[in-house]
């Protein structure tokens, strides 16, 4: 196991050497290349962004913004894939119960679904998640915007650990979500009060 960490952190943070010079766009083409193709270790130099930055909020603000828009962006990819397989790609992965209940969670509420999925650390199965809400013909711009919020949560919890713990943290962000349970149910309550005010405010805006 020690060994495992071990060429996971070198793994981590020769990455983050590769794309600290390419600043807020670095961390942009690791996030959609990690939900477009390659498992990268996401959380891991996001974090180390997070934490170089941490003398300044605004910074830090813009890599999680864009970390999350690079994910949400990324997993286009996997949703043209799912709308062009349909339901065959699912048969291929999963059996036909697990198919109806992921059918279910769609149809009574796929945009939380999806919003909490991308909350979720590894090893959750995001990627299936992404396939089965364009089989189930989720929006694109719902489907976008579900990823960008859960993602925009996720990595706040992240920076915030991150700052307080030091960027060794990003390594354990499973486990830490456990075990700041408060912390993590703080920053999602924020974010869907913001986001239910959001859409109420766009409701009462009379259409021109």
């Amino acid at each position: 196991m020690k060994t495992l960490r071990a060429i996971y952190d070198r793994y981590s943070s020769a990455i983050f050497k590769v794309l600290a010079p390419l600043g807020l766009f670095g961390v942009f083409a690791l996030a959609f290349i990690d939900s477009a193709a390659l498992g990268m270790p996401l959380d891991a130099v996001v974090g180390a962004y997070a934490y170089s930055a941490r003398t300044n909020l605004f910074a830090v603000a813009g890599y999680l913004a864009l970390a999350a828009a690079g994910s949400a962006l990324g997993s286009t990819v996997i949703y043209l894939i799912g709308k062009k397989g349909g339901e065959a790609v699912l048969h291929a992965r999963m059996s036909a119960e697990r198919i109806e209940r992921m059918r279910r969670r769609f149809e009574e509420r796929e945009f939380v679904t999806l919003l909490v999925t991308s909350m979720l650390p590894p090893p959750t199965p995001f990627k299936l998640f992404l396939i089965s809400a364009a089989a189930f013909q989720m929006g694109y711009a719902p489907f976008l915007l579900s990823i960008f919020i859960g993602r925009v949560l996720r990595f706040a919890i992240l920076a915030l650990l991150v700052i307080r713990f030091g960027p060794q943290v990003a390594n354990a962000m499973g486990s830490l979500l456990r075990s700041h349970l408060v912390l993590s149910l703080a920053v999602f309550a924020i974010g869907v009060v913001a986001l239910t005010a959001w859409m109420l405010a766009r409701r009462r805006t009379p259409a021109r």
